[in-house]
């Protein structure tokens, strides 16, 4: 499959938009039988951390000198040269193609540091072992086997093929999780053909909130379930559990393994949610409006509630799911007044605050709930498009 190119403008070279084609290309995940073989595995991870840490501090003491980052085609040849001396010959028992792949990790993260944009990223920093959690094989040093095989190495793991693949494999990558288990994670070059669904002549707008996850200009609403508030006590009970460990013993450890295993099922909940929510709101509307969030804004007010909810999350979700069945998602923008604009007729009630969840218009004197005003304002927005008034970009970055 061809994926188009761009012209690099600093060497003139033509190199392919790798971005694009991964997102466009099909990831399955994979949970490895949990045995004795894994622990090379784990030792393989740590050791790539030692690698990323290394190169962490020349390149800082780089810049330092240079005022400058060498760059990666200077640290694959160092790299290169730090493999066949022998303080680092243990390097060589490493796949190279997951040194490779540290290189870039670090090439984009201060690719984003130096990027000429308001959103800076700061340098990257060093990790621990246990905080490193993942290498990555392109090419070669992997290959899948019949059945629930795959050949890692010299060695041969299993793990739990919870459906079959399509197309060709692409890449491998092996990641672990803060409870210890190992996931296998397959790229392939498979796309998702259009799925062709029968248009349902419906479209809303939607409005975020705290207590009602959406409220819907149709007056569909949606109940936030708040699973890390639900499961509140589980945590602490193993929060206290873990705190009363003594340091560095293995009591401890298996305490912090049992913290961690409560907070992935509060995260497994919360993406299941949000898959759900995603597919049935596709399956009802043709386009869906949305308001852009100002996320810092609401967790300065808010905090964990916020976090709890995962807005950026479910966004995300909802426009994967919208392009695989052609659907189309609608964002007005971030300082239209929705909630303070009477819907009936256009009055702008700048006195309203967050404690006012229904308000009347002094206008024309209609009652009006505060959410259910706001999603039907940016239902309204979100239709202008249509008809010309206003041209507001679209999930996939095009104007509507």
């Amino acid at each position: 499959m061809q994926f188009p190119i761009y012209r690099d403008s600093r060497n003139g070279a033509y190199s392919r938009l790798a971005e694009k084609a991964e997102s466009l290309m099909q990831t399955y995940k994979f949970k490895m039988y949990s045995n004795h073989g894994n622990r090379e595995l784990h030792q393989t991870i740590d050791s790539h951390a030692t690698v990323w840490n290394h190169f962490v501090a020349l390149c800082r003491r780089y810049y330092a000198i240079y005022n400058k980052y060498p760059g990666k085609k200077a640290l694959m040849r160092h790299l290169t040269r730090l493999k066949r001396l022998r303080r680092y010959a243990h390097w060589n028992l490493l796949p190279s193609q997951s040194l490779q792949d540290v290189l870039d990790r670090l090439n984009k993260a201060y690719s984003k540091m130096f990027a000429k944009s308001n959103k800076r990223s700061g340098r990257p920093r060093f990790k621990k072992r246990v905080h490193y959690k993942s290498f990555t094989l392109k090419q070669t040093g992997w290959k899948l086997l019949q059945s629930n095989y795959i050949r890692i190495g010299k060695r041969i793991y299993r793990y739990f093929k919870s459906r079959n693949m399509l197309g060709n494999s692409k890449r491998c990558t092996i990641k672990r999780d803060s409870v210890g288990d190992v996931w296998l994670i397959i790229l392939t070059d498979h796309v998702d053909m259009d799925l062709g669904l029968p248009t349902t002549s419906n479209n809303a707008g939607f409005d975020f909130g705290l207590k009602t996850y959406l409220t819907g200009s149709d007056y569909n609403n949606y109940a936030s379930p708040q699973f890390f508030k639900r499961g509140i006590n589980a945590i602490n009970r193993a929060n206290r559990k873990h705190s009363r460990k003594v340091k560095r013993s293995n009591n401890r450890q298996h305490a912090r393994v049992n913290l961690a295993r409560k907070h992935r099922k509060i995260a497994n909940q919360r993406q299941d949610f949000h898959w759900k929510l995603a597919h049935d709101l596709t399956d009802k509307y043709d386009w869906i409006s949305l308001e852009t969030l100002n996320l810092q804004g609401m967790k300065s007010l808010w905090g964990r509630k916020v976090s709890d909810l995962g807005f950026y999350d479910f966004v995300q979700k909802l426009k994967y799911i919208a392009q695989k069945k052609n659907r189309e998602i609608r964002f007005i923008d971030k300082w239209y007044p929705s909630s303070k604009t009477c819907h009936v007729c256009g009055y702008i009630n700048q006195g309203l605050n967050l404690r006012d969840r229904t308000w009347q218009c002094p206008s024309c004197h209609t009652q009006l709930d505060r959410d259910r005003n706001a999603a039907i304002n940016i239902h309204r927005v979100g239709a202008s498009t249509l008809a010309g008034e206003d041209v507001r970009p679209c999930a996939h970055g095009n104007p509507c």
